[in-house]
């Protein structure tokens, strides 16, 4: 890939789409002014004028092509500080006690796809002012030749550079990447930090090693199409899978067993573990030596998800919106369950009918609809996602404060099931909510995804689940998240060498990660199961799991239960060594 080929990745002046199943359509074409990077044989992003990206984009290439919009799964510091030890909390201290389990995660990386890590923290260094930093893709630093090989954007800097750089007087002159958000170096310190007595704190798996990737921020055209107000911490669904596929391809180097640590997410999408994202981890899940944590997400009481089931032949519902007086602008998405198809009505707070959108497509392209000053942009074609289901989506600009009203009404003989989705917290203002929401179905992609772990977040002080965690199960009834850990005002490392306890579902998926580069350690590293993989280590941790005799299980909130490192060993003992 030449100079300005590789340009076209970074430019804001370039698109990014995505393709799958063998390239783009052959009905889609571009001119010679574009750039594609293959990811695999099934995936291709392709790198197009950004001019081409219209306000009828999704009927021209499809939902699947645009990238979906990430943000973080954690919340703001709290000033709350409890005594209990984090580790005691999963039985660790008291599996590290038992003779031959005295495990560490030493021989396994971890790997984080995030905001990035500063490696300067003394929880990466060891005793003798070394990293334990493999590396660091940052995809923010521009490179002539110093991205990694076969990536073609950002830069890599590799363990002997920080390793110079920290023995410098002025460590950024050499190795430049930062992580100015601290939500990156959050999870790696609590994954795989060193201790700090003076603190109280240690990381899970304090002897496991760190690969590090900075996302990107995503491009303003793509936070502008789906209404994400511009100071919103956002990423792509491109750059986070290019990310991964670096852990791998590190992982793949050296030899070594992965955990991949993944805090991020969205509502876009099915929520049905489908969307590209959420098929590309299923399949490195089966791979051995590689184990996939993804946090649930923090949508349960948000107010963001519809949901209505009606029993067979044609039948009428409604639902209200309230849109708040300080919203620009935002994306909602209603998906019906296939086979059925339902209609679409919408009402300004006026009371007055502005649109009505056919359950069969009648215009084949996006329709535009004005109500005073508010636009909003309407998909409702053919062109349907992988999972088959029927897709409205709608993107409102300078949306009139007040109550919307949409009215839906279903045709056929067979049940109609539908669901709605406002964004994820951070993209949408807190005034937007519906008005009869329901909590469940509000895992976040790809924690609605079938193969990895999806962890959601629990006080470990008074075991109770945390207020604003993402509910199961998926939309089309799969059993997540698997596992309840703790993620509710978690000692953390935080930006300029200090700590603070955070919370969050990313703080789950973190100290869950620990966990299984522990168990990667005894299967792998010290050759009692080498062939481990995402499956194994999920059943291991669900079997171990603590369950509450008054509870049903598999739980939309708790999953199979909460983790317990030390019920996990006991599995470990009767299903391996007296097998």
């Amino acid at each position: 890939m030449n100079r300005e080929e590789r340009n076209r990745i970074i430019s804001h002046d370039y698109a990014d789409l995505l393709f799958t199943d063998q390239g783009r359509p052959s009905n889609i074409k571009f001119d010679g002014n574009f750039t594609t990077n293959v990811v695999n044989n099934n995936l291709w992003i392709t790198h197009i004028p950004v001019s081409n990206i219209t306000y009828n984009s999704l009927y021209k290439y499809g939902y699947e092509a645009m990238p979906k919009c990430f943000g973080l799964l954690s919340t703001p510091p709290s000033c709350h500080m409890h005594s209990l030890p984090l580790l005691n909390s999963s039985n660790i201290l008291r599996l590290r006690k038992t003779p031959g389990f005295e495990l560490e995660g030493e021989g396994v990386l971890i790997g984080f796809v995030d905001t990035g890590i500063d490696y300067r923290n003394p929880i990466f260094q060891y005793d003798n002012n070394t990293t334990k930093i493999v590396s660091i893709w940052d995809q923010t630093i521009y490179s002539e030749n110093q991205y990694p090989q076969g990536f073609y954007y950002g830069s890599e800097f590799s363990r002997e550079q920080i390793n110079y750089a920290l023995n410098s007087t002025n460590p950024l002159d050499i190795v430049p990447s930062t992580d100015e958000i601290g939500h990156g170096t959050v999870l790696a310190g609590v994954t795989a930090g060193f201790p700090q007595p003076d603190y109280g704190f240690t990381g899970i798996a304090p002897k496991a090693e760190v690969v590090a990737v900075k996302l990107k921020t995503a491009k303003p055209y793509l936070k502008e199409f789906f209404k994400i107000p511009n100071e919103s911490i956002c990423y792509q669904e491109n750059d986070i899978i290019l990310g991964i596929k670096y852990l791998l391809h590190v992982a793949e180097t050296l030899n070594r067993p992965i955990v991949i640590c993944l805090g991020l997410g969205t509502s876009q999408g099915s929520h049905t573990g489908v969307e590209i994202l959420s098929t590309y981890l299923t399949n490195i899940c089966r791979i051995p030596g590689v184990v996939v944590v993804v946090a649930g997400g923090n949508e349960g009481d948000r107010g963001h998800h519809y949901f209505k089931e009606s029993a067979s032949g044609e039948n009428l519902n409604f639902f209200e919106l309230n849109v708040g007086v300080n919203e620009s602008g935002f994306t909602m998405e209603l998906w019906c369950m296939a086979p059925n198809t339902v209609s679409l009505s919408i009402s300004a707070p006026s009371g007055e009918d502005i649109v009505h959108i056919p359950s069969i497509a009648t215009v084949h392209d996006t329709i535009k609809t004005y109500y005073q000053n508010t636009q909003v942009l309407i998909d409702a074609h053919v062109r349907k996602s992988n999972s088959g289901d029927q897709l409205i989506i709608l993107r409102f600009d300078n949306p009139i404060s007040g109550i919307w009203r949409f009215r839906v009404e279903g045709k056929g003989t067979l049940p109609t099931r539908y669901h709605v989705w406002l964004p994820i917290d951070n993209f949408i203002s807190p005034g937007t909510y519906f008005l009869k929401p329901n909590n469940f179905t509000t895992l976040t992609t790809p924690g609605n995804s079938d193969f990895p772990i999806v962890v959601t977040a629990y006080n470990h002080i008074n075991n109770t689940l945390f207020c604003n965690a993402s509910n199961g199960f998926t939309a089309n009834g799969y059993f997540k998240p698997d596992l309840a850990a703790p993620g509710v005002n978690i000692l953390s490392p935080v930006l300029n060498n200090e700590f603070a306890r955070l919370t969050g579902t990313s703080l789950a998926a973190a100290h869950t990660a620990g966990i299984a580069a522990m168990i990667l350690e005894w299967g792998i590293v010290r050759y009692n199961y080498p062939i481990m993989c995402t499956h194994e280590v999920r059943n291991l941790l669900i079997k171990g799991a603590k369950r509450c005799p008054d509870m049903t299980y598999p739980n939309e909130q708790w999953g199979f239960g909460i983790l317990d490192v030390y019920k996990t060993y006991i599995t470990l003992i009767n299903e391996y060594y007296f097998r």
